[in-house]
């Protein structure tokens, strides 16, 4: 996770409420302070504040610190979320065991507040580093939109979290209509800025923070749309054709339009669980290459029947 907010969350989980006083008093200035008094309340509240670094107290009852920090790294959504383990015990074995199961590091009790704030301070900006170099890798470095991977990634994710409450999935694939005609009469650099640009169009038209826009690869884009059934999807798809169509981009050797024209298809579906993410892709690809066949610069769509 991508750390855009102004201050780092820290979730700070210790049954002793003076433990999280005192932590609380040493960070509070430079993040954002949460907290947790279990392992299992500890989970719940990681899943919905996503915090950059949890700080967590081993000895607790119920489910210990050991436990919480196995669950925590089970969890896709909360595996890269660094952990510091705070407790009072210096056995070597359970320093071992802790980062064995994932920890970045160990602060002892009683919490000195220069060293737990150093310690701190330095796996944030480590994590900030880690978190750039991530963003990097998944991000298409032409158009700035996410690269095939973590589009395939975002499916994958989504597919699984939509299949739990059976809601709609969306897919949208789509192409630049005689892309290659176009390079070869504008040349590559010329190529380069209309593959941009279109990407710049997928940008205004697809704009919930949910969704995702990726090069898929040359010419050809995808877009992924959580919680959207066919007839919003569809009204999508047609807002990214107009909004390719109005950049005007000229293209003299297209045999649909003297611009540039993207053609597109849209596959539709309720998410249940043990369907395959790649069935989205492969039927808005199918429906795309009949935008195609029936023309270009259209739109096909098809409502996945699953069960």
């Amino acid at each position: 996770m991508t750390m855009t907010r102004d201050k780092a969350i820290i979730l700070i989980v210790d049954d002793e409420i003076s433990n999280i006083e005192i932590m609380n008093a040493t960070l509070e200035d430079e993040y954002e302070i949460c907290f947790s008094t279990s392992g299992e309340q500890a989970l719940q509240t990681a899943r919905t504040v996503m915090p950059d670094l949890i700080l967590l107290d081993i000895i607790m009852p119920g489910m210990d610190g050991f436990e919480t920090c196995q669950e925590l790294k089970r969890d896709p959504l909360l595996a890269d979320v660094p952990v510091i383990f705070t407790t009072g015990l210096h056995d070597v074995e359970d320093e071992a065991r802790g980062l064995a199961l994932g920890a970045i590091d160990y602060v002892t009790k009683p919490i000195q507040a220069a060293t737990l704030r150093i310690r701190v301070n330095n796996h944030i900006e480590l994590k900030r580093l880690r978190d750039q170099l991530a963003e990097i890798a998944i991000t298409d470095a032409l158009t700035g939109l996410s690269n095939r991977r973590h589009m395939e990634q975002k499916l994958m994710t989504e597919a699984s979290r939509l299949a739990r409450t059976e809601s709609w999935l969306s897919v949208i694939m789509l192409d630049i209509d005689f892309f290659k005609s176009f390079n070869d009469a504008y040349g590559h650099p010329a190529g380069d800025r209309c593959i941009a640009m279109v990407a710049s169009a997928l940008n205004r038209a697809v704009k919930r923070s949910s969704d995702l826009c990726a090069r898929y690869g040359g010419e050809e884009f995808a877009c992924i749309l959580p919680d959207t059934a066919p007839d919003a999807a569809h009204q999508i798809a047609e807002d990214i054709r107009n909004q390719v169509v109005s950049l005007n981009i000229p293209h003299s050797h297209s045999a649909v339009q003297s611009y540039v024209t993207v053609s597109i298809g849209v596959a539709s579906g309720i998410c249940l669980p043990g369907t395959s993410p790649d069935m989205w892709t492969n039927l808005a690809d199918q429906q795309l290459y009949k935008s195609k066949v029936n023309g270009r610069n259209q739109i096909n769509g098809t409502i996945i029947a699953i069960g």
